[in-house]
């Protein structure tokens, strides 16, 4: 298991990484094999943020909770994860195992505008430049449109991409505002 603690605008003291370790090892107990769990303590003004990243089992469960005291912040994020991870056991629980297909991978790309001056005359002066700003891999497991909507409650993204088990296609299922879940199929 890798643990990995950052503080930002603190200094991290031996007694609160103690503190997160004990939590860490309490949910570490829920998972056959954890990968990585990353916390990130953050203070803004008199707000005291805890945030953590978990990726078990192949699952990526997200929390974040805020408060006036940085203990009172992890007791939060750690009892919020720990919700997280036994919603998705049970969930698990419930279902039938399919048969195991190999994990497919793809690329994430954020894309930005490269703006200039003004002052510069080019030939694709007309045409703004594109760059990419951010490039993630992502382990594409292939999901039933239920794990998806599992995995999309448990990270809080507001969409999530996958390969469908049932279809062998990639399907991107997003939230919508009235607390329901759009599906996009590609049209082949």
């Amino acid at each position: 298991m890798n643990l990995s603690i950052t503080g930002r605008h603190m200094e991290m003291t031996d007694a609160l990484k103690a503190y997160i370790e004990n939590h860490v090892k309490k949910i570490k107990s829920h998972f056959d094999k954890v990968i990585d769990i990353k916390v990130v303590l953050d203070v803004e003004k008199h707000r005291h943020i805890a945030e953590v990243n978990l990726h078990a089992n192949g699952v990526r469960i997200h929390s974040k909770e805020s408060s006036a005291d940085m203990y009172a912040s992890v007791d939060a994020v750690m009892l919020k994860l720990e919700k997280q991870v036994r919603k998705y056991k049970d969930r698990i629980n419930r279902h039938q195992q399919r048969p195991e297909r190999p994990d497919l991978s793809y690329n994430h790309a954020i894309i930005g505008f490269q703006s200039g001056n003004g002052d510069e005359e080019t030939e694709v002066s007309k045409e703004k430049a594109h760059h990419v700003v951010l490039r993630e891999k992502l382990p594409m497991k292939p999901m039933t449109v239920e794990e998806a909507v599992m995995q999309l409650e448990l990270v809080e993204d507001i969409f999530v991409v996958f390969s469908n088990a049932e279809t062998s296609q990639i399907n991107v299922l997003y939230a919508r505002d009235d607390n329901t879940y759009g599906l996009i199929e590609p049209a082949y």
